[in-house]
C-alpha cells in the first residue's frame, strides 16, 4: 500500500503517536510519504524518517491508497485541501480534544490499519462547499468542508450582507457576519451562533447570522442544490471571508457565489461508528447536568 500522512503541530502527547504510526507502517512494509511541512517538523523533533518520502499537497494523490491525518478536526480540514478532487480516503486519528471528524482514537491505530488492510471499513462521504468570485479569493483552494463565513473586519460597526438564493433576493443581514455551513459544519461555528445541528447526509446548507441587529432574523436551512450569492457592504470598505481555517480580507462590493462542490471528502469509518453517538458524547446530551 501507498499511504500519505499529514499533521500540523507536535505537542508533547502527539510525538509518540507519530512515531508509533510510522513504526506500524514500516512493520507492514507499506510505502509512506509525509507532507513537506509535516516532514520538516518531524525532522526537527527527532523522528526517524528513514525510507520515508515527501509529498506536495494537491498533486499525485490518485496514486495513494489512503491518507492518515494525525491531530484534531483542524488537521483533517487541512488534509482535505491536500487531497482535493482525487477523493482519496482519509483516516482521521484524533490526538486533539473534540474529534467530530477525526474519530479514530490513538489507541486504535493498529486495529484501524489492520482493518483497512483487510478492506473492513466504510466510506463516509461528506459534501464540500465551493466559493467563486471574480477575484478568485481562495484561488485553487476554493473548497471547504465546514463553512464559508463573512465577518466584519473591525470591532466598531456591523456589515450588511445582501443574500440571494438562485439570484432571488432573500434578505439583507445587518450583523457581525453570516455563516453558510454544510451539515458537517453545523456542529462548528454555526452551532455556536445558534444554528441547528443537521445530520451529515441531509443534503442541506445552513444560513446562520452572527450577532444580527434584527432579532427576528433566524437561521435558515435550504437545499444544497441552491447557489447562494453574497454581496457585502461595510463602512470600513473591507470585510473578512473565511473558508474553514483559511481567511482573506477583501473589498466591499465583491460578490461571492457559494454552492456544492462537484467532488466530496471521503472519510474512513469502521463498524460501530455512529454520528448520533458521537453527537451525544461530544455535547453531553442525555446527561443530567442540573446538579
Amino acid at each position: 500500500m501507498k499511504i500519505a500522512i499529514h499533521g500540523k503541530v507536535f505537542p508533547e502527547n502527539t510525538l509518540p503517536v507519530i512515531e508509533y504510526t510510522i513504526g506500524l507502517l514500516r512493520d507492514k512494509n507499506y510505502e509512506f510519504y509525509l507532507s513537506n511541512s509535516f516532514h520538516d517538523q518531524a525532522l526537527e523533533n527527532g523522528v526517524d524518517l528513514y525510507n520515508c518520502g515527501i509529498y506536495k499537497p494537491g498533486s499525485g494523490f490518485e496514486h495513494f491508497d489512503f491518507v492518515i491525518s494525525i491531530g484534531g478536526d483542524g488537521t483533517l480540514l487541512e488534509t482535505i485541501t491536500h487531497v482535493g478532487k482525487s477523493e482519496t480516503p482519509i483516516l482521521g486519528v484524533n490526538t486533539g480534544r473534540l474529534g467530530f471528524l477525526a474519530t479514530t482514537n490513538k489507541e486504535m491505530i493498529s486495529e484501524a490499519l489492520e482493518r483497512i488492510g483487510n478492506n473492513e471499513f466504510d466510506i463516509d462521504s461528506r459534501m464540500l462547499l465551493k466559493v467563486e468570485s471574480s477575484d478568485s479569493v481562495f484561488e485553487e483552494l476554493n473548497f471547504g468542508l465546514n463553512e464559508v463565513t463573512v465577518l466584519k473586519q473591525d470591532t466598531s460597526s456591523m456589515i450588511t450582507v445582501h443574500t440571494y438564493i438562485n439570484n432571488e433576493f432573500l434578505n439583507s443581514y445587518w450583523a457581525d457576519g453570516l455563516i453558510i455551513a454544510t451539515p458537517t459544519g453545523s456542529t462548528g461555528y454555526s452551532l455556536s451562533c445558534g444554528g441547528p445541528v443537521v445530520m451529515p447526509q441531509s443534503n442541506n446548507l445552513i444560513i446562520t447570522p452572527v450577532s444580527p441587529h434584527n432579532l427576528n432574523v433566524r437561521p435558515l436551512v435550504v437545499s444544497d442544490s441552491n447557489t447562494i450569492t453574497l454581496e457585502v457592504e461595510s463602512r470600513s470598505n473591507y470585510f473578512m471571508v473565511s473558508l474553514d481555517s483559511r481567511s482573506n480580507i477583501i473589498k466591499s462590493g465583491l460578490k461571492l457565489q457559494i454552492k456544492k462542490e462537484e467532488f466530496s471528502a471521503k472519510l474512513i469509518k469502521f463498524d460501530g461508528y455512529s454520528f448520533v453517538n458521537t453527537l451525544r458524547k461530544k455535547l453531553n446530551w442525555g446527561l443530567d447536568v442540573r446538579n
